[in-house]
This record gives structure tokens, C-alpha cells and sequence, in this order.
């Protein structure tokens, strides 16, 4: 039981991060598109990333919601935040010589010292997540 809680409990963080900044985005999206523009990615890409990220931050959010999405969706959360973080580790060993903070709301306000604990505790607690699913007791079903 006490399994179940914790695993919700991470779900439920997970959601409210993927829910917020994705929303945060949108709601400030000419800001989002300008920042995108500024990143050390080639322009071209800029339409792809700015409708895939906050598509994709909504479609972890759901999956977390449902039992039978919730493994996949711990995973998709893991790779995510594990890609957010070592574009993170770059910043802070200045592979890039200026980088916009393209986060939304008041994550945005980090700095990247903070940004990189920020990230590694949502990267621990989706591999907390996926440890804890894994580790479930398989139930047999009654027919």
C-alpha cells in the first residue's frame, strides 16, 4: 500500500510539472517561439520544437494519469528530464556562449545552478517511479 501512495505521489509531481510548463508555454508562447529562436539549435527546427515539447509534456501528464500508460509514461518522463539535464550540464560547462532560459512561468526565474537540481530531482524521482512500478507484485487474474 505504502508502494501505491508513493507512486502516486510521483505521478501526480510529474503531472503538475509537465502540466504547468507546458501551459506556461503556450499561455507565453511568442516569448517560447523567441527563446527557441535564440537556443543553439539550427532556426528550421524552431516550429518542430515548439509544438512537440509542450505536445509531448501533455501527452506524459495523461499517460501518468492511467494505470496501463503509467510505466510508459515514467520512462517518456525519465528520458525527457534527462535530455532537459544535460542540455543543463552543457550550459553550465559554457558550451554555448548565451542561452535564453526557454522554460515557462516561474521556473524560468532558476538560475542554472538551480535548473540542474530542479531536473536531477524530477530525473530521481521518474526513476524512483519506474523502480517502484517494476517492483510491483503481478496479481493474478480470476476468470
Amino acid at each position: 500500500m505504502k508502494r501505491k501512495i508513493i507512486i502516486e505521489i510521483i505521478s501526480s509531481l510529474l503531472i503538475l510539472l509537465f502540466l504547468y510548463a507546458s501551459v506556461s508555454k503556450w499561455l507565453a508562447f511568442k516569448l517560447f517561439i523567441g527563446d527557441m529562436n535564440n537556443q543553439p539549435f539550427p532556426n528550421w527546427l524552431t516550429p518542430w520544437i515548439v509544438w512537440s515539447v509542450p505536445i509531448l509534456e501533455v501527452l506524459i501528464a495523461v499517460g501518468l494519469i492511467f494505470e496501463k500508460t503509467r510505466v510508459p509514461a515514467l520512462y517518456a518522463s525519465l528520458l525527457l528530464m534527462l535530455a532537459f539535464t544535460i542540455y543543463t550540464v552543457a550550459i553550465l560547462l559554457h558550451a554555448f556562449k548565451f542561452i535564453p532560459c526557454s522554460c515557462g512561468g516561474v521556473i524560468r526565474k532558476l538560475t542554472w545552478p538551480q535548473h540542474l537540481f530542479f531536473n536531477l530531482f524530477f530525473v530521481g524521482i521518474s526513476l524512483a517511479g519506474i523502480i517502484l512500478k517494476k517492483s510491483e507484485p503481478v496479481h493474478a487474474v480470476e476468470v
